[in-house]
């Protein structure tokens, strides 16, 4: 929620990229030789697990399968969220980690440096069945047909809304689900509450910046080109959806006043904002269903997915990968490692254990999203029972109907400073330095030279 404090690591990131864009040397289709991933191969040695911890029941029980699938392997953790410049040094020394876990809109960038390995070999050893993976999932991890991470969780959003403040102000959630913007934007303005110029109920929230590509997606188009070449970050859609997403803040007092407000509330605890009915409607990543569950039970919530002009569901999907360094001492066990920890078993495995421990605390399970669709389905049909508790069984559904309509942003090898381009964007326009216009000609400008740039040398390494 704090995006100021969320996009210093995105710019950050296109920075460490940029100036170890010489850690490795790039490869677009080299693999590690000799090595024998073939699902009856004897492993042993060790295996340096970088960007992953083991911190809950879903991520526990896979590793503890993971293990048990390397019996002859030493897996250690590094402990700690991905740090890119020990990993791009790490890559640079030649000693990398044996496994890298990083997000998916990373592997396109890593991918393109150097860092790390085609997967082709792998998959085609172990019998992992890229089909099984969400279609968004695997395109966010495929650069030019060749396969580089193993997808794992998934992010989409749906609608998240508040009973009590839709029924005072004659509203239904599908006056906010994002399907008829006018809607949204009369609903926002029968919402919002004021004390003189003071907030004190923000109506909607449109959750810029990262939600521009869901926006966009909505008004008929994406941020990228499907091949992953071309910005379209000026197109005339787009800025009209900037334009008419920033507005829902103007009618609120301006960005920096509903951010101030928002950030305000105990957005993690009892204290939500929707528990304390100040804030009307907004779309949201599908976990905080789980922690409203936990937190305020007895908020008055509804949800719905959220809908693009089409009135279809739409989602933008993000999430995890595991990927393979170059350089990797083990790349067969890295290999089994990744197929074990996103294996439909394993996941079946880990929604059991958080449906005990849900249960153990009177809690409902909310569901899992898993990036491999197979799982998700096995999940849904044996776990997700209606609960007699109308308001969560809805939101659960809208997750699961969310899950099935993604969408992603291509891999390409400027992953990272694409991604700043557009974000800085719409920073600049939510802090009143540029209109929507000029802010996008600008971002267009800065990310097409960019993906100039890394697909020019992509396309002179050797195939």
């Amino acid at each position: 929620m704090r995006i100021f404090v969320r996009l210093a690591p995105v710019a950050a990131a296109a920075v460490l990229l940029t100036s170890c864009a010489t850690a490795a040397n790039p490869t677009s289709g080299s693999s590690a030789a000799g090595v024998d991933y073939g699902p009856s191969a004897s492993l042993s040695g060790n295996l340096s697990v970088m960007g992953f911890s083991g911190v809950d029941e879903i991520a526990t029980t896979r590793l503890d399968l993971a293990k048990a699938a390397l019996p002859g392997v030493n897996v250690s953790l590094i402990e700690g969220d991905l740090d890119i410049q020990a990993f791009l040094s790490a890559v640079a020394s030649g000693k990398p980690p044996e496994i890298v876990y990083a997000d998916r809109d990373q592997i396109g960038t890593f991918a393109s440096r150097g860092a790390i390995l085609p997967l082709t070999d792998c998959i085609k050893g172990e019998g992992i069945d890229p089909s099984q993976y969400l279609e968004s999932a695997i395109n966010q991890v495929t650069l030019n047909d060749q396969v580089y991470g193993i997808p794992e969780f998934n992010t989409v959003q749906i609608t998240m809304a508040n009973q009590s403040l839709l029924d005072a102000a004659g509203l239904t959630v599908a006056d906010v689900n994002g399907s008829d913007w006018d809607k949204v934007s009369a609903a926002t303005a029968k919402l919002v509450q004021k004390s003189g110029d003071t907030l004190s109920v923000i109506g909607y929230d449109s959750k810029l910046p990262e939600f521009l590509p869901l926006w966009a997606k909505s008004n008929g188009v994406e941020l990228l080109s499907g091949d992953g070449r071309k910005a379209q970050l000026n197109d005339p859609k787009v800025v009209e959806a900037l334009t008419w997403a920033v507005s829902i803040y103007d009618a609120q007092g301006g960005f920096p006043a509903v951010k101030a407000y928002r950030d305000s509330a105990d957005f993690f605890g009892a204290g939500n904002q929707f528990a304390t009915n100040v804030l009307g409607a907004m779309p949201m990543e599908q976990w905080y269903i789980n922690v409203l569950n936990e937190v305020s039970p007895d908020a008055a919530l509804t949800f719905d997915t959220f809908r693009g002009k089409d009135g279809n569901a739409l989602a933008y999907a993000s999430g995890s990968a595991w990927a393979i360094p170059k350089g990797s001492s083990n790349p067969a066990a890295a290999c089994r490692f990744a197929k074990t920890m996103t294996a439909v078993d394993s996941w079946m495995a880990a929604a059991k254990a958080r449906v005990d421990a849900r249960a153990a605390k009177q809690l409902l399970f909310t569901g899992l999203l898993t990036g491999n669709k197979t799982a998700d389905e096995q999940i849904q049909s044996t776990y997700i029972k209606p609960s007699g508790q109308a308001k969560w069984d809805a939101g659960i559904d809208a997750m699961y109907e969310a899950n099935k309509s993604t969408f992603s942003l291509p891999a390409n090898p400027a992953g990272a400073e694409f991604k700043t381009a557009w974000q800085d964007a719409v920073n600049r326009v939510l802090n009143g330095q540029q209109d929507p216009q000029a802010a996008l000609d600008q971002a267009q400008q800065e990310a097409q030279t960019a993906l100039d740039t890394a697909w020019a040398n992509w396309d002179k390494q050797p195939k």
